[in-house]
């Protein structure tokens, strides 16, 4: 039995038991090292990349240290950018571990060896990220799969090359009104070229499936399981949003079982043959939210947006 291949749904009846098994031999030091909430979020510079108009792109990301708190920190003294405008379309809403490539900020062509920091104060520790033009943080497709787990560090191929980003467009206005507990519908196209070719069934066995959770890591990046998928998450507002379906999660969740690229066990969802996706959204509070759409399809992505002004 344990050399078969087995189905997605047997494999979760036995991972509890497996996870247990290697959670009692897991030496405490390592353990210690992972916290649910009461950590900081440090910001990253993830690279630069040159615009056809001759301006620039900072490319940031970050590190929530937490694996189930998700800050809220509004732009001010404890998320700003200098010099020039506190405000650069930073996030608000931080979710959990590391997101890479989050958001970009442009500078002017004429921006020269100047630095761009972005400092974030999260639980009582500020952090700072220093953006410049460096060469070596020079950014382009294959460092982007790269860095994000497509690629083995330093590799490409003929598919990876080719490959180029999804366009994600959300449908109808991009502000809306709700009111809290009453869902609205969000429908999103996504256009793919169809690389990379997506992985669309488990070749994990049981036996390689205990062999992967108790190795340490063998590359310098994450692995990343490629294939199309969207995701929607608050990013920007101080209340709670819940999404049906859930979609999954466009952060490293690197536990086995989870719904997410970076996760063992994880196959791409299905691609709507139209390549429209909907999602009902709700809020659990007031106030004015900027939802986030991200289309990956493993190595490469793109972003849209949709603001939420919610009434009681």
């Amino acid at each position: 039995m344990y050399g078969m291949k087995i189905g997605l749904g047997r494999l979760a009846g036995t991972f509890a038991t497996l996870l247990t098994c290697v959670l009692l031999v897991m030496p405490a030091a390592v353990t210690a090292q992972s916290y649910r909430s009461g950590q900081h979020v440090e910001p990253a510079f993830e690279g630069w990349r040159p615009n056809p108009d001759g301006t620039f792109s900072f490319m940031f990301g970050y590190m929530n240290e937490n694996w189930e708190e998700e800050p809220s920190v509004p732009v001010g003294e404890n998320n700003f950018f200098s010099p020039g405008e506190a405000d650069q379309g930073q996030p608000t809403h931080f979710l959990p571990r590391r997101n890479r490539f989050h958001f970009e900020v442009t500078v002017p062509a004429d921006w020269g060896d100047r630095e761009l920091v972005w400092t974030l104060n999260v639980n009582g520790a500020e952090r700072k990220a220093y953006a410049t033009l460096r060469q070596d943080y020079l950014v382009d497709n294959m460092v982007i799969a790269s860095e994000t787990g497509s690629l083995g560090a330093g590799t490409s191929s003929p598919e990876s090359r080719a490959n180029v980003p999804p366009v994600v467009t959300v449908q109808g206005d991009r502000v809306r009104v709700a009111r809290v507990g009453e869902p609205i519908k969000l429908v999103t196209h996504v256009w793919d070229d169809g690389l990379p070719k997506a992985r669309r069934e488990s070749t994990i066995t049981s036996d390689n499936l205990m062999s992967r959770m108790q190795r340490p890591p063998s590359r310098v990046t994450v692995g990343k399981v490629n294939g199309l998928f969207l995701s929607w998450n608050v990013y920007r507002g101080e209340g709670n949003a819940t999404f049906d379906p859930p979609y999954p999660k466009p952060w490293e969740d690197t536990r086995t079982s989870a719904n997410s690229p970076w996760g063992a066990l994880w196959l791409p969802p299905e691609v709507p043959e139209d390549g429209l996706y909907e999602v009902e959204v709700s809020f659990d509070e007031p106030g004015t939210y900027v939802l986030w759409a991200r289309a990956d399809d493993g190595g490469l992505y793109h972003d849209g947006y949709v603001t939420v002004h919610v009434s009681e």
